[in-house]
């Protein structure tokens, strides 16, 4: 699988977990829906991305992580979580302290920084326009885990 295939698995198994949250807690579900909607729109522009950029070699690169093997590695720890939380979910505290460890790590951390950069090519900034709405996730769940009482933990998966 190509490194564009895996990022794009990427975003589809963080939303698909995000949704095995927005089913469990109905209390967050608008907060956690609304992260299923950008991992959603994040997997689409990379698949645009591919398919219409990269062939004529305008596809920002810095978009994806550097590194395949450690995008396959996070891919493989979430195949892992959606099928123990499909049969149970994490409590409450644990989705969102997962959800925080996952916006951290390499891919997703990765995606955040080049949306979030300041300088940029013509079509990095087409790029960061289509994702304008998306916002680091992170920072999102900090706040609303700070907001609503919400223990952060230090995870080790």
């Amino acid at each position: 699988m190509s490194l564009f295939d895996e990022s794009i698995q990427l975003e589809l198994n963080v939303a698909e977990l995000y949704r095995i949250f927005y089913d469990a807690y109905p209390e967050d579900s608008d907060f956690w829906w609304q992260l299923i909607l950008e991992e959603n729109n994040h997997a689409a522009l990379i698949k645009a991305g591919r398919d219409k950029f990269f062939p004529k070699g305008l596809f920002p690169e810095e978009v994806m992580a550097p590194s395949l093997g450690s995008v396959q590695e996070i891919n493989a720890e979430l195949s892992a979580m959606l099928k123990k939380y499909q049969a149970i979910p994490p409590s409450r505290e644990d989705a969102f302290n997962i959800a925080i460890y996952i916006e951290e790590s390499a891919g997703e951390k990765h995606f955040q920084e080049f949306m979030s950069k300041s300088s940029g090519s013509d079509i990095d900034k087409l790029f960061q326009k289509l994702n304008s709405n998306n916002k680091d996730h992170a920072e999102r769940l900090y706040s609303y885990m700070k907001s609503h009482d919400i223990v952060l933990q230090e995870l080790s998966l």
